[in-house]
């Protein structure tokens, strides 16, 4: 049954190798001028080597720094709130309880993405994405730290997606020491072969494939790890031997793609390989420039072809002889360079890269008689310029990962045990990030203009005010702008303020009203003494 096993999903790896042929060369190109230190696409380095050697600018590399610092700080910045949980009944989101159980969950979550190495692996991921269009990240329970995450070399990934556009296989290739291979998967399900290279050279480095794919053929009324909806099987791509075989209770994988064409299956596309033109042409254009300007720094010579035969000397300060009242002498070459015209074809190139990177939008002009108020406005509408990267980074990359993350740490007992008041309810990710909150900016000024509006009206006719939900529209902020629970109170708290606050309204119309029948009893009183 294993051989089998294998032998199906070697030719799987088979096709999957052939559909991401086209893409490999791509990526070496976008390696080699922008990222160098990953460019191990389908070039063999040794670890250490100097990649840098034919680049002649870095405005590509830095750009693409940016992007990823910005994308890192808009999204999933650690020193703020990113993302939030609400029940999808909002009628639950208003009791006390189950206010209290979810801000916990909330909590508890932080907590393991602080403790674990999310930071940095998020990081590299963001690079990955804007770079080769693909970024793919392994999320696992850890002992220590609860969670563990590990961005995944693209040149490992093999995937490809579903019916509905989302990736449900990954395969992975890469190289482990043959001494921790057989301590990891067991000597008993090594072939022979590699046991005795094991013994020989155990550092040696064996090649492994992991195949991670939606598991259609199950038995779904038992919960053993080869009846789990996500199938897990480690092999040994040259003996064609299973490993070991395992599960998952969701896609482990996150594999967002910045863009992506309708029909290109499985990989996207990156602002990298939109400029990767501009940048390789900038690449040429600063190496022929510099050489212009050590040709005019130090320019090639003429000599005289008769009776000069002392050595040449260029260095500073050099004496080189020649016969007086002759024309033998040394002259520099006119090369007729132009440097300035070169330089701004270069700026050129430099605008169209960081253009390309988003960089014009990322970094905000000051003027001197900007407002603070300004600068707010100006950050929120260069960040919705993003939205479209933020609804794909949404759908493939946020959400899988809080989900798979809360599904860990529930199975870990990580979390208070739910209210019985709360059994069945599901709740909705709200992302409450920088760039999320931008592109919700619109509703809340659309709001506020409304409301500015509608004055002017109610002062003409009150019932205009009639309008408007003051309690939905207060709540819909709320959510809107992602106030800190704390700072809100609840249901029952306002109900409780409300009806104290009739309470003392009908007190006080009371005591008007008997202060008013007191004082109609005493104007009263005289008139009635003159009537008797």
């Amino acid at each position: 049954m294993a051989d089998v096993l294998a032998s199906e999903l070697m030719k799987r790896f088979g096709s999957l190798e052939n559909q991401r042929a086209t893409w490999e060369s791509h990526w070496q190109e976008i390696g080699d001028y922008v990222v160098p230190r990953k460019a191990d696409i389908n070039k063999v380095r040794s670890a250490g080597d100097k990649r840098t050697e034919n680049i002649f600018d870095g405005t590509a590399g830095l750009a693409a720094e940016l992007l990823a610092a910005s994308l890192h700080g808009m999204l999933t910045n650690m020193s703020t709130k990113w993302f939030s949980l609400q029940f999808q009944n909002d009628e639950y989101n208003t009791i006390d309880e189950a206010r209290e159980w979810i801000g916990d969950v909330e909590r508890v979550m932080y907590g393991a993405f602080s403790r674990s190495n999310f930071n940095e692996q998020i990081h590299e991921l963001y690079h990955d994405l804007i770079t080769f269009g693909t970024a793919v990240m392994f999320v696992e329970a850890d002992d220590e730290f609860d969670l563990s995450f590990s961005t995944r070399h693209i040149s490992e990934c093999y995937i490809t997606e579903n019916d509905k556009g989302r990736v449900d296989t990954v395969f992975r290739k890469f190289k482990m020491p043959l001494r921790a291979a057989v301590n990891r998967f067991g000597a008993e399900n090594m072939t022979s072969k590699i046991l005795k290279k094991e013994k020989e050279n155990p550092y040696e480095m064996m090649t492994l494939l992991h195949a991670v794919y939606s598991r259609d053929e199950r038995d779904i009324t038992k919960v053993d790890a080869e009846n789990k909806p996500i199938a897990s099987v480690y092999l040994d791509p040259d003996e064609k031997t299973v490993l070991s075989e395992g599960g998952f209770d969701e896609f482990p994988y996150c594999s967002p793609r910045f863009l992506k064409a309708s029909f290109e299956i499985g990989y996207g596309r990156s602002p990298a390989m939109t400029a990767l033109a501009d940048i390789k042409m900038l690449n040429k254009m600063s190496e022929v420039t510099i050489r212009a300007a050590q040709k005019q720094v130090d320019p090639p010579l003429l000599v005289p072809d008769d009776g000069f035969i002392l050595p040449i000397r260029t260095v500073p300060g050099g004496l080189n002889f020649y016969r007086s009242g002759t024309r033998d002498r040394l002259e520099p070459l006119n090369i007729g360079a132009n440097n300035p015209i070169g330089l701004a074809m270069e700026e050129q190139r430099r605008k169209a890269i960081q253009s390309s990177f988003y960089v014009d939008q990322l970094i905000l002009g000051q003027g001197p008689q900007m407002t603070a108020t300004e600068v707010v406005q100006r950050t929120e509408e260069k960040m919705r310029l993003l939205g479209p990267v933020l609804g794909r980074l949404q759908a493939e990359l946020l959400q899988p990962l809080i989900t798979r993350c809360y599904n860990l740490l529930s199975r870990q007992g990580a979390f208070k045990p739910a209210p019985e008041l709360i059994e069945g309810q599901d709740f909705d990710i709200e992302y409450v990030s920088p760039l999320a909150k931008a592109q919700k900016a619109g509703d809340v000024q659309s709001a506020l203009q409304f409301i500015e509006l509608t004055q002017p009206l109610a002062q003409i006719d009150p019932g205009v005010m009639d309008y408007i939900d003051t309690d939905n529209l207060v709540k819909h902020l709320i959510n809107t702008l992602s106030v800190p629970a704390k700072a809100v109170r609840s249901q029952s708290e306002v109900s409780e303020i409300r009806e104290q606050r009739q309470a003392q309204q009908e007190q006080q119309a009371q005591l008007d009203q008997a202060q008013q029948v007191a004082e109609s009893a005493g104007a009263a009183a005289p008139m009635l003494k003159a009537t008797q």
